[in-house]
């Protein structure tokens, strides 16, 4: 990486003749940073993440080996595209991805509050296609989150977009993982028992998430993982919003409640 100027930092492709101009950091986590960038000579606007290899332990280096293998291997519009990768002389790989100039969905409800039937009903739609083809080809997300859901754009043609797949794995037919991970609110209850689990457990988050579409909150939380799970166990009815369970059309509130049951398997018709 080379400084052209100082609100500026150029990612050379070493042999290509493509160069990345880094404009605004957009994202950052505990190893890596996702930039706002232009590729050049195209003018291009991507977003590029930087990988710090010497921050990786095998095990995520292994998650970032998988990462680029499962988005290499996907084409689908409610998916994040992988465009390229690459690794260069400072240490980091980037990931160019497509840009999704809408932000993620956990901002879009910072800023909506909740949404519409019609609107969940959309979004809905879009993310169990996306997730449809993740399972058809073995790959369980386990991340699924607001946080992780990107918007192509902030129009009334938004299309979503399932991104960070650092957590994912594959599981072949009749293989379960056991790894415990993933964000407490939306992690389904095996994986907080500590149960062998398989791809039914990024439905439970998809429910996490339609819950909070319609509500502009999570139906479960606590302190800990203790109380969270205890809170999920003690509940006998979802604590939808008194202010919109009237409206509420009585298929979304089945779904949601197939979706956020404690049975696994009475979900799965969903993705089938």
């Amino acid at each position: 990486m080379e400084c052209r100027s100082n609100l500026e930092k150029v990612v050379v492709v070493g042999g290509e003749g493509i160069e990345y101009i880094l404009k605004s950091k957009i994202g950052e986590g505990s190893y890596s940073l996702v930039w706002r960038a232009e590729q050049r000579p195209s003018g291009d606007v991507v977003a590029l993440k930087q990988v710090f290899l010497s921050k990786l332990n095998p095990y995520l280096k292994a998650c970032l080996d998988n990462e680029i293998n499962f988005l290499s291997s996907l084409k689908h519009r409610n998916i994040i595209r992988l465009i390229h990768f690459f690794q260069v002389d400072d240490g980091c790989v980037y990931l160019v991805l497509e840009f999704c100039a809408g932000g993620d969905l956990a901002s879009y409800i910072r800023c909506h509050g909740r949404v519409q039937q019609e609107t969940a009903r959309k979004f809905m739609q879009q993310l169990g296609s996306g997730l449809k083809v993740l399972h058809s080809h073995n790959i369980i997300h386990r991340d699924l989150k607001p946080e992780n859901i990107l918007l192509s754009n902030h129009g009334d043609d938004v299309v979503l977009k399932i991104a960070d797949f650092g957590l994912s794995r594959t599981t072949r037919l009749g293989e379960y993982a056991e790894t415990v991970c993933g964000s407490p609110f939306y992690m389904a209850p095996e994986i907080i028992q500590f149960q062998r689990y398989d791809n039914k457990v990024d439905m439970w988050s998809v429910g996490t998430i339609l819950f909070e579409l319609l509500n502009g909150y999570p139906p479960f939380n606590g302190r800990n993982n203790v109380q969270l799970l205890k809170n999920i166990k003690s509940c006998t009815q979802l604590p939808f919003s008194q202010l919109i369970l009237s409206g509420l059309d009585p298929d979304c509130l089945d779904i949601c409640s197939r979706l956020l049951s404690l049975d696994p398997g009475y979900a799965h018709f969903l993705i089938s």
